[in-house]
């Protein structure tokens, strides 16, 4: 534990001795990229939905934080929750950043993709394909479409198991703000499953009423 200086106690960063000595030779970053390159992919694939986009962005976050450790301080704005201090937390804010450049390039462009353009299936239905359960593929469906910050944090949470306060860091918003924000998107989720399978009951009901009718004009 250390002591912030609003006299506060803040936990010690797990990554510190890993910083230090990537701040001390960059060729030790090494350990660092591999602890959350499958974390930084993973947020960066279920924001943007395509592999080849997410790995560029997954290399620019590591290349800018390798150019920013050396600057990189475990502090934290007085009102922030302590774990915004991490180095996990810095890194997550970089991915969100390049994150949001990526997506106003993408929106400069002439021409969208020819993925995009075709119409044809994305990422997302090899996702979905590789879900045993239909009704996760589904709710992980009813979560890319949630609006920013929710769809983030819902993602942060249960994708690279981010506690509350780390959240809370990467967002820049306070721990009330994303339970708020997590609140609202599994309600949001809860309530689409629930409307789509309402939807699937009554065409089944449908169905089994027109084959009874066809086995009765036999």
């Amino acid at each position: 534990m250390t002591i912030g200086s609003a006299g506060r106690v803040v936990p010690l960063d797990p990554d510190r001795s890993l910083v230090r000595a990537a701040q001390a030779d960059p060729a030790h970053f090494d350990p660092l990229y591999r602890k959350y390159l499958a974390q930084v992919y993973n947020f960066a694939h279920h924001e943007l939905g395509d592999h080849h986009e997410a790995e560029d962005v997954t290399e620019r976050t590591f290349m800018l934080a390798l150019g920013a450790l050396p600057r990189f301080r475990e502090s934290a704005p007085d009102d922030a929750p302590p774990e915004a201090s991490t180095f996990r937390v810095w890194l997550f804010r970089i991915a969100r950043n390049v994150i949001a450049n990526h997506r106003r390039a993408l929106r400069r462009r002439p021409t969208a993709p020819l993925q995009t353009a075709a119409g044809v299936a994305g990422p997302e239905d090899v996702e979905g394909r590789a879900v045993a359960r239909a009704d996760a593929s589904a709710a992980w469906a009813a979560v890319r479409r949630l609006p920013g910050d929710r769809r983030r944090a819902v993602v942060l949470r249960f994708v690279d198991e981010m506690s509350t306060a780390e959240i809370a860091g990467v967002l820049e918003r306070s721990e009330g703000a994303v339970r708020v924000l997590l609140h609202r998107a599994l309600r949001s989720v809860a309530r689409e499953l629930s409307a789509a399978e309402a939807d699937d009951g009554s065409r089944a009901g449908d169905v089994r009423r027109d084959a009874g009718r066809h086995r009765d004009s036999r």
